[in-house]
């Protein structure tokens, strides 16, 4: 698998991930650098409208992630930042995977920056 390497940074913190071998994986890294607007959606995920919606070229139609995984939901176009079980839904397509525990993701409070870039 040909992983993107990415940082993601919180104030003066910067954590690693990396992003999948997918179309909508694929297409988010064609547009980093990002600084996005992050907010808390059901006490299990910080979410963030990303400036356009991302391929879904031969993705599934849905997925169960994993705490530490970074998604897209298609339905609103949000990046998703996933530190609490979501179960199963339509919609979800898993583009990549924190290095790093989720603390940092899910102790920020509404409205907080993250940059996003190649690492």
């Amino acid at each position: 698998m040909d992983e993107t390497p990415i940082k993601i940074t919180i104030a003066d913190t910067a954590v690693t991930a990396r992003l999948a071998d997918n179309a909508t994986a694929r297409d988010l890294a064609a547009q980093l650098p990002l600084t996005l607007t992050f907010k808390d959606f059901n006490q299990v995920e910080k979410i963030a409208t990303l400036p356009r919606r991302l391929s879904l070229d031969g993705v599934p139609a849905g997925a169960d992630p994993d705490i530490g995984d970074i998604g897209y939901y298609t339905p609103s176009g949000d990046l998703v930042f996933y530190y609490g079980d979501v179960g199963y839904w339509n919609g979800i397509v898993r583009i990549g995977r924190f290095d790093s525990t989720m603390e940092l993701i899910e102790h920020q409070d509404d409205n907080f920056h993250v940059t996003i870039e190649r690492s």
